[in-house]
């Protein structure tokens, strides 16, 4: 999947000396360089588990929070950006996430090359790049193609977890996933521990909205 548009802007934010450090020591023990050929989740992990793509795992927190709470589960977590990744590694490290991996690069470009068809109990998109401005709506992840990639890639019965905070965002996820013939809509409530995005925009008084699809057997 070769895109001139992509739903991110690699920003130049700073690197902070430890986060510099885990980039260094730790992506090669933790990272999953990318690569066009399909992952074998068993080699990586070590073992046979439900596995989880979060996409877009920021700085961290919320990916090491999930991965914590379900040991049981294994979690490749997607970043494009320095800060977040070697925050990311720092905490897997810290807290020994043995079910944990990273891989920095185009989320998009994961799922159509690294990940199995059918293989994902799994996909969690919290609160996305929600690209206000209606010129650069194309830039939104959640787009058709993305709803069909996701429907492949996971398992007969397996979630796909959407968050924003940006109601045309939300109609725009709402409509694209309902129009998907492989997901249905799940009125069912599943929890997640807050995110930083999440909390800055209920700040500024925005409305949280989650979505959950199932890929249909």
């Amino acid at each position: 999947m070769r895109r001139t548009v992509r739903s991110y802007v690699l920003r130049q934010g700073r690197v902070t000396g430890a986060q510099e450090r885990a980039l260094a020591e730790l992506m090669p023990v933790y990272g999953i360089a990318y690569r066009e050929e399909t992952l074998d989740p068993r080699a990586v992990f070590g073992r046979t588990a439900p596995l989880v793509l979060e996409i877009g795992s920021g700085m961290g927190d919320t990916t090491a929070r999930i991965a914590r709470e379900r040991p049981d589960t294994d979690f490749i977590a997607v970043e494009v950006h320095a800060p977040g990744v070697g925050s990311l590694l720092k905490l897997i490290e810290q807290e020994q996430l043995g079910n944990v991996r990273v891989i920095r690069h185009d989320a998009l470009e994961v799922l159509e090359h690294m990940v199995p068809d059918a293989s994902l109990a799994a996909i969690h998109l919290f609160f996305p790049d929600p690209w206000p401005k209606k010129r650069h709506h194309k830039r939104r992840l959640v787009q058709p193609a993305f709803a069909a990639l996701a429907a492949r890639k996971l398992a007969p019965g397996g979630i796909l977890h959407v968050a924003t905070d940006w109601e045309d965002y939300a109609s725009q996820m709402v409509e694209v996933l309902m129009a998907e013939p492989g997901l249905r809509r799940e009125n069912a409530a599943h929890t997640r521990p807050p995110t930083k995005f999440e909390l800055r925009g209920l700040k500024l008084g925005h409305k949280v909205h989650d979505f959950v699809f199932r890929r249909r057997p």
